[in-house]
């Protein structure tokens, strides 16, 4: 069987659900190989955890220059594990830096590139990946002709299913290239928690924008994420009106979603915002404007004033967890 090698994606000794994601979609394809890079004295919790998920064997690198300096000595452990292995296919989580650490081993190794996949299957030529293109108007299905296929793949493009393995690690050392130095790592600020979870791999998304009206009414949009234990977006104009940080910021020039459940309250649908979640796999809009554009790809509208709505929902959601 091929193996088809995965980045694990980890902080602070956790592997991050998107991997856990991408060891079952591996398995589509093959024998799953988990590289994980600097993850220091919990690596091998973290390998117990890929193993539950899939991973048949797991490379370990680690070296002071993957959290000392930025994107390239990844690369550097990336590509000689690959070049080692021979992979089938190479997936990596399609976050800001999984795309750039996968740009450089696809030109590094000689391999084409598939970005932002929401699928991937087995093919008669290799790896499909599915992905949804010009601001998610079309869907396409694609292979990589020439080389490896390196794909980053989503958050949320499948549900992570436990598949136990045997995990074996090997322990590997990886040689750095000069250019791995070139940006070095001074200071790290924590993220302030807001306890909910991260916006990009949320599987439930609640968002506002312009119809909410103010900061201080973001509240009705934040306390039906905390009922539903979501992740809290908003749109452009609500971000710009700095009525929520630019961070839960969703749309083209924000971040891309793509959660079981998108609920938008009081957003228009501009295509700006219209392509950082139209791949979500349930969305549902309140909006007292029935001719609101984003009406036109929910699967359910509801047509009325979010003051009103929300809220009812929220208290509804209570009751029925109670």
């Amino acid at each position: 069987m091929s193996e088809i090698l995965v980045l694990v994606d980890h902080v602070d000794g956790a592997v991050r659900k998107p991997t856990l994601e991408l060891l079952t979609l591996a398995r589509r394809l093959g024998e799953p190989s988990a590289v994980v890079l600097g993850a220091g004295d919990a690596a091998a919790d973290i390998a117990a955890k890929l193993g539950e998920y899939g991973a048949a064997k797991v490379y370990a690198a680690d070296a002071a220059e993957f959290a000392d300096y930025l994107v390239v000595p990844k690369v550097d452990g990336l590509e000689q594990i690959a070049k080692a292995a021979s992979p089938a296919a190479v997936l990596i989580t399609s976050s800001a830096e999984g795309k750039e650490i996968a740009a450089r081993l696809a030109l590094r190794i000689g391999s084409g590139i598939i970005t932002d996949a929401v699928d991937v299957k087995p093919g008669d030529n290799g790896p499909v990946a599915t992905q949804s293109v010009f601001a998610a108007s079309f869907t396409v299905d694609s292979t990589v002709s020439h080389g490896t296929p390196v794909i980053t793949v989503k958050a949320n493009a499948t549900s992570p299913q436990p598949a136990q393995a045997a995990g074996t690690v090997e322990n590997v050392a990886i040689t750095f290239c000069d250019a791995a130095k070139g940006t070095k790592v001074v200071s790290r600020t924590r993220r302030q928690s807001s306890g909910r979870p991260e916006l990009t791999e949320a599987a439930i998304v609640v968002s506002g924008g312009r119809g909410v009206g103010s900061a201080e009414s973001f509240s009705v949009i934040e306390e039906l994420a905390d009922a539903l234990g979501a992740a809290v977006g908003a749109s452009r104009a609500a971000v710009d009106a700095n009525w929520y940080p630019h961070s839960n910021q969703v749309g083209q020039t924000g971040k891309t979603v793509s959660p079981h459940l998108y609920i938008a309250g009081g957003i228009s649908g501009a295509i700006q915002h219209r392509a950082g979640m139209q791949t979500s796999k349930t969305i549902v809009a309140v909006n007292k404007d029935p001719e609101a554009p984003i009406l036109e790809l929910v699967d359910f509208g509801v047509i009325g004033d979010l003051f009103d709505v929300v809220p009812q929902l929220t208290a509804e959601i209570k009751t029925r967890k109670s």
